[in-house]
C-alpha cells in the first residue's frame, strides 16, 4: 500500500508549461509555409466533399469558401510571423 508522503511540490511548474509552448510556436516564415500548405490540402480535400454532397452551383461556391479561410489564415500566420521576427 502507498503511503503519502505530503508532496509539496506543483507537478507542472510554469517553466515545463513554457517549454511545451515553444514547440507548438510558428517561429520561421518556413514552418508557416507548411501549416499554410497543411490548411490548403484538408480546405481542398474538404471542398470535393462539399461538391460530392451538394452538386452544382451551391457545391462550388462551399468549395471557393474552403480555400478563400485558408487565404486568410495564411495572410494572418505570416503577418504574425513577420511581426514577431521585428519585435525579436
Amino acid at each position: 500500500m502507498a503511503v503519502w508522503r505530503g508532496w509539496r511540490m506543483i507537478c507542472v511548474s510554469l517553466t515545463m508549461i513554457k517549454k511545451v509552448a515553444r514547440l507548438f510556436t510558428i517561429k520561421t516564415k518556413f514552418e508557416a509555409f507548411i501549416i499554410i500548405y497543411a490548411l490548403a490540402l484538408g480546405a481542398v480535400e474538404r471542398g470535393h466533399v462539399y461538391m460530392q454532397q451538394y452538386p452544382g452551383f451551391g457545391g462550388k461556391l462551399m468549395f471557393v469558401a474552403c480555400t478563400f479561410a485558408v487565404f486568410m489564415a495564411g495572410a494572418r500566420i505570416l503577418d504574425g510571423v513577420a511581426y514577431a521576427a521585428m519585435h525579436r
